[in-house]
């Protein structure tokens, strides 16, 4: 059989994270590249494979999805193993709710508010043509993130990770946006909410994380040692 393929750069938040999926359940894959900068994205022949011109698309077989965290239900559903439960499904209705649940949450309040940092920080002055970082912005962003992870720290008081003693899909969601936020100076902000920071510490320290996110930073790596506001 042959593998399935991802269509994207390794360094883009939505293929990191489907490429994670892949990693956590074993599966076979090749990283076909798209060259964002030379606008491949929106040509015709990856807008078969995501209509909306975006990273990344992805085929197994006939199939061709898009959407990061569609794609990455399909990967723990036909790749994965009942040992690893990510999406609680093999635990009951009640676990899988909780997964539900917090992989909304990280769709709809922690990814709203931690997201404009990354852009302001990292994505707008390195990729868009060297844009100035809007610190109103970063600052308002912040604000909403310190209210987000004072809800994580309570949360994590009862449990090992955000659905409950075990890892699922809802904490591996947070990585990719959350890798680049702790490469700005306001990486300080988690050392306010220690249980979160804890959390945060045992997903790095996955071999899946680790060997995806050492792909992550290679466009900005000769820009993180010259640039004073990024750690």
């Amino acid at each position: 059989m042959s593998p399935v393929k991802v269509f994207g750069h390794p360094m883009l938040t939505n293929v990191a994270r489907v490429m994670l999926f892949l990693e956590e359940v074993g599966a076979e894959y090749e990283l076909v590249p798209v060259d964002f900068v030379a606008g491949e994205h929106k040509r015709p022949q990856h807008l078969q494979l995501n209509p909306f011109g975006q990273m990344p698309g992805f085929q197994d077989g006939d199939l061709v999805l898009f959407e990061s965290r569609a794609i990455g239900k399909y990967i723990i559903r036909k790749y994965g193993t009942a040992g690893l439960d990510l999406l609680g499904e093999n635990s009951g209705i009640e676990e899988s709710a909780m997964v539900d649940m917090w992989t909304e949450v990280e769709d709809q309040q922690y990814y709203p508010a931690i997201s404009p940092v990354v852009f302001e920080c990292i994505i707008n002055p390195f990729i868009m043509g060297g844009a100035a970082t809007n610190q109103k912005v970063v600052d308002k962003s912040l604000e909403r993130l310190k209210g987000v992870l004072g809800i994580y720290e309570a949360r994590l008081e009862k449990s090992r990770y955000l659905a409950g003693d075990s890892i699922s899909f809802a904490d591996l969601n947070h990585i990719p946006f959350t890798f680049y936020f702790m490469t700005t100076r306001h990486a300080s902000v988690f050392d306010d909410y220690p249980k979160v920071k804890a959390w945060w510490g045992s997903l790095m320290a996955r071999p899946a994380v680790q060997r995806v996110c050492k792909h992550m930073p290679s466009l900005f790596s000769c820009l993180l040692t010259t640039t004073p506001s990024i750690n």
